[in-house]
C-alpha cells in the first residue's frame, strides 16, 4: 500500500491580493508541503489592522503544528508595525514596502518612482477587481466628483503585469481611462520574486528547486 501523502509542514501567510500568484508558484514548483493561508485583501483599507491579523494567523499556524511560517506581505502602509510583529514572532517576510516593489524589483520600482512620483500602479489583481476595490471601494460609483480628490495629483498609470493577457491589458487601459489618466506603460514583471522568496527561506523548497519556476 502506498504511503499517505505527507501533510504540509510549512505555511505561507499571504495577502489575498497575492493568492493567485502564490498558488501558481507553489503548484508550478510542486511544493505540496507548503500550505497557503490568505488574509482578506480588504485589510489594505485599514492597514493598522494588518499586523495583528498576521500575528493571529501565525499563532494559529503554530497551534496547528506548522514547523515553518513565512509572510507574503509588504509593509503595506503599516508604518513598520508589521515588521515589529514579525520580529516578535520570528517570521520572515518578502522584501519590499508593497507588492509593486517586489513584483517590479526594488531597484526598478525605485527608478520608476523617482522618474514620476505621481504614478498610480495597477497589478493583475487590481485590474481584475478594479470596479470593486477602486470604483465602489472609494465610492466613485456614487460620487464621481471625488475622482479629483483621490486622483487629481496623479499624472499617469503604470500596469505591472504578472501575466501576458491581452484582456487584462485592455482592462488596464479602461481602468486608466476611468480615472482620467493615461496608461503610461505596461511592464511585464512575472511572479519570480514569490518563488525565489519561498525557495530562499524554506530549506526543503530550496532542495526541490532544481528546476525553479519562472513565469
Amino acid at each position: 500500500m502506498a504511503a499517505a501523502p505527507e501533510p504540509p509542514r510549512s505555511l505561507l501567510i499571504a495577502c489575498g491580493a497575492l493568492a493567485r500568484e502564490a498558488r501558481a508558484a507553489l503548484a508550478a514548483n510542486g511544493w505540496t508541503h507548503v500550505a497557503l493561508a490568505c488574509l482578506p485583501a480588504e485589510l489594505h483599507n485599514t492597514p493598522a489592522r494588518i499586523p495583528e491579523a498576521v500575528r493571529a494567523r501565525i499563532r494559529a499556524a503554530r497551534r496547528d503544528g506548522f514547523a515553518d511560517v513565512l509572510c507574503l506581505y509588504g509593509d503595506c502602509g503599516t508604518g513598520g508595525m508589521l515588521d515589529r510583529v514579525l520580529a516578535e514572532e520570528n517570521v520572515a517576510r518578502i522584501d519590499g514596502p508593497h507588492c509593486y516593489g517586489f513584483y517590479a524589483g526594488l531597484e526598478r520600482f525605485a527608478a520608476l518612482h523617482e522618474a514620476e512620483p505621481g504614478t498610480f500602479y495597477l497589478t493583475d489583481f487590481l485590474v481584475r477587481h478594479f470596479e470593486r476595490l477602486v470604483i465602489r471601494g472609494l465610492g466613485l460609483d456614487r460620487h464621481p466628483e471625488l475622482r479629483d480628490a483621490y486622483f487629481g495629483h496623479y499624472r499617469g498609470v503604470v500596469y505591472l503585469a504578472q501575466t501576458d493577457d491581452p484582456a487584462l491589458t485592455r482592462a488596464a487601459e479602461d481602468a486608466a481611462a476611468r480615472l482620467g489618466l493615461p496608461l503610461a506603460a505596461r511592464i511585464a514583471t512575472g511572479h519570480d520574486a514569490i518563488a525565489d522568496f519561498i525557495a530562499a527561506r524554506l530549506p526543503r523548497a530550496a532542495a526541490e528547486a532544481g528546476s525553479p519556476w519562472r513565469s
